[in-house]
């Protein structure tokens, strides 16, 4: 994708006339000529450029915040931009039409995945309260009031904003609006240092605990303080001549406590300027949590899944692959195969096979360093074509294979390569794992040949999952080890979805698969006016009938229930073109777990099904309502869209172990309360689980 501003100057200094295409706030694309003022640095520390304009289509004033080339390459001022135009679409949402509209900027496109990403907002109302050098006290009360409504009407959004100062509160004499929305965040989440003293409060200042809305409020009381008097006020409590102010005294003396457990939050204040403002705020405008108690689809699915016997438990895992009549499970032919030393082979410097015979060799560490980087050859279906296992496969237990299904475009190399990498970036510590390559030469190359190009920001070609032969092979496996100490190999496979529709011989390893992966494009699922730009680009068309990989996948599963008993994930990938769609946007922006806590796990999980349930329809949920153990979750492997067969920004992936994490919990390689079962099920409801009498006197569940 290309920028698609195109300008030609009419003089020195004078307005510049350029074509902008952006998508509107109810996402449909618009192309418009403008004309484009003189730029400026809204704020010296912050990268973002402004400048006023005139879309000549409409004659409506504008003002376009963007970053040029350079800045667009730094992955944190794209995230500063993101956060500006996620709160201005989320409050877009909530007050269009409602008197509150006013209190913020009007946002009327935006384009983020350009060369050089923009906004384009009206033009704004009023000017910087920091040229006011002394506020008049008809002035102050009105100020007041309105910054409160900002404050309020944003906590009802769950955002808190953190940049509130003088600089960026615009006041026209008559109504205020608050602008500096980069600096929002969500409510709940861990503060960070943003802001500037003493207008941030002395928590957020130090970047301690947890983002509050009453933070904002003692933003607003050092605002109000400097337009009263002038000048700042205190850095970390109340200033000394309070008293003197009777305003504030009476209003605000709260406000500046300097802890935000000690102060009013913005309704409280509100009511106590404007009595009953608060409650018709609330009338008029729709708070932003789900209802997570609501009884729905995903509910439903649930109940019956509980209710449904589970299937024998799997192989204790880390039990000894030879013991007795055991073995491993061949992933290409599916049949068992034991560690057998006269078949062992290394790959010389021409990557060609030779044997290998582990007894010439005396050294005791050499041997087992190079039995590491060995494969034995598969000889338990001499009709099935050559292929070879690598030897710590065969050493640890039974392997743990785990499948990635979607049709080719969906990004599930992508993903895939993102997930591997966050493995060998330590993402799973905090869990308890520690990795380790089975195959160190095969490791190196897949890190040579896919984690550092996609890092640097190349677009990886196809997968390249079936041979000429016709069956699927390893993309990467690693081995695991647990808290227990338990090891097991986990084999990664990645096939294209034409294989997976045309090609048994692929399919077959699906008979002894552990796990899936299904990656749902949402330019296929989804028919979200603001993604139509996109299946534009790629060349795709919504599918209502779901992906063809998943069905043909189901269907060919081993079922011996009502269920399938494979674990599975679906994964709502290229999040990133959702990033502003409720309820993705409020899980992507969400940093990388550090524990595995299965009701948000859950809530994750019913929130992508009500999405796709709503906009997608049946045929994408089919995964989810086939297999018993089937958790849903957003991610984004490369966090933005290519332009030229690059990343601007780089690949920055967002939540892509989440769905890896989930199916771990799922095979026992990580602890969670509740048991393997409560990962994908919950735990089970008193009442569905007491037995009630019936008026016969028998019992029924």
């Amino acid at each position: 994708m290309t920028s698609t501003t195109h300008r030609h100057t009419t003089g020195p200094g004078g307005p510049r006339a350029a074509t902008l295409a952006f998508t509107t706030p109810s996402g449909r694309r618009r192309v418009a000529p403008v004309r484009l003022g003189r730029e400026s640095r809204r704020d010296p520390l912050l990268p973002q450029l402004i400048r006023n304009g005139l879309l000549d289509d409409e004659g409506q004033q504008c003002v376009q915040v963007r970053l040029t080339t350079a800045d667009a390459s730094n992955p944190g001022a794209r995230e500063l931009l993101d956060t500006e135009a996620g709160t201005a679409l989320s409050l877009y949402r909530a007050l269009d039409g409602t008197e509150y509209a006013g209190l913020f900027p009007r946002i009327i496109g935006y384009d983020l995945d350009a060369s050089e990403p923009f906004l384009l907002y009206a033009a704004p109302r009023g000017t910087a309260a920091a040229r006011t050098h002394v506020m008049s006290a008809t002035d102050q009360r009105g100020f007041t009031r309105d910054l409160l409504l900002a404050l309020y009407v944003l906590e009802r959004q769950g955002l808190v904003p953190c940049g509130v100062s003088p600089a960026t509160v615009l006041w026209d004499g008559a109504a205020a609006q608050l602008w500096g929305l980069e600096g929002v965040a969500r409510a709940g989440r861990p503060r960070r240092p943003w802001g500037r003293s003493p207008y941030c409060s002395p928590e957020q200042r130090r970047g301690e605990g947890l983002t509050d809305p009453r933070d904002a409020v003692w933003s607003a009381a050092q605002v109000l303080y400097q337009l009263v008097t002038g000048r700042p006020g205190h850095a970390d409590r109340a200033p000394a001549d309070l008293d003197e102010h009777r305003l504030l005294a009476r209003t605000l003396r709260d406000a500046f406590a300097p802890r935000a457990a000690d102060r009013p939050t913005p309704a409280e204040l509100l009511d106590l300027l404007a009595p009953g403002a608060a409650r018709r705020v609330a009338l008029a405008t729709p708070a932003a949590e789900p209802d997570t108690h609501q009884e729905d689809g995903f509910e439903q699915a649930l109940r019956l899944k509980r209710r449904t016997p589970a299937a024998a438990p799997e192989a204790e895992p880390g039990a000894p692959a030879g013991g007795g009549d055991g073995g491993v499970l061949c992933p290409y032919c599916l049949e068992t195969i034991r560690l057998d030393l006269t078949a062992l082979y290394v790959t010389d410097s021409r990557m060609q096979y030779q044997p290998l015979d582990p007894a010439g060799i005396g050294n005791p560490l050499r041997r087992q360093d190079v039995m590491r980087g060995a494969v034995q050859k598969c000889a338990a279906d001499p009709d099935f074509p050559e292929h070879f296992i690598p030897v710590p496969y065969l050493t640890y237990g039974r392997p743990l294979t785990v499948a990635m299904v979607g049709q080719s475009s969906t990004g599930k190399s992508h993903l895939l390569t993102q997930m591997i990498a966050a493995i060998t970036d330590g993402g799973l510590e905090p869990f308890g794992l520690k990795w380790q390559s089975v195959n160190p030469e095969q490791h190196a190359r897949f890190v040579r040949e896919r984690v550092q190009p996609l890092r640097n920001g190349k677009v990886l070609d196809h997968t390249a999952g079936v041979g000429l032969d016709g069956f699927a092979r390893f993309v990467e496996s690693l081995l695991i080890t647990d808290v227990h100490g338990r090891v097991r190999p986990v084999a990664f496979f990645d096939l294209g979805g034409e294989d997976l529709v045309r090609t048994d011989a692929a399919l077959r390893f699906l008979l002894g698969i552990d796990a899936l992966v299904f990656v749902v494009d949402p330019a296929l699922a989804l028919p979200l006016p603001h993604l139509d730009h996109a299946r534009e680009r790629l060349g795709v068309e919504v599918n209502r009938d779901g992906d063809l990989a998943f069905g043909t996948v189901l269907d060919r599963l081993p079922k011996s229930g009502p269920y399938l008993d494979v674990a599975a994930a679906m994964v709502l990938g290229k999040a990133d073109l959702l990033r502003f769609q409720p309820p993705v946007d409020r899980w992507l922006d969400r940093p990388p777990a550090t524990s595995l806590d299965t009701g948000l796990m859950r809530e994750e999980s019913r929130d992508v099904h009500r999405l796709l349930h709503r906009y997608a329809g049946p045929a994408w949920l089919r995964p989810f309502d086939a297999i018993r153990r089937c958790t849903l979750h957003v991610a984004s492997a490369t966090g933005g869209q290519e332009d030229h067969g690059r990343y601007p920004a780089g690949a920055g992936p967002r939540r892509v172990l989440e769905p890896l994490l989930s199916l771990f919990a799922m095979h026992g390689l990580i602890d969670v309360p509740g048991g393997a079962e409560a990962v994908a099920l919950g735990e089970t409801p008193a009442f569905e689980a007491v037995p009630v009498e019936d008026a016969r006197g028998g019992e029924r569940k």
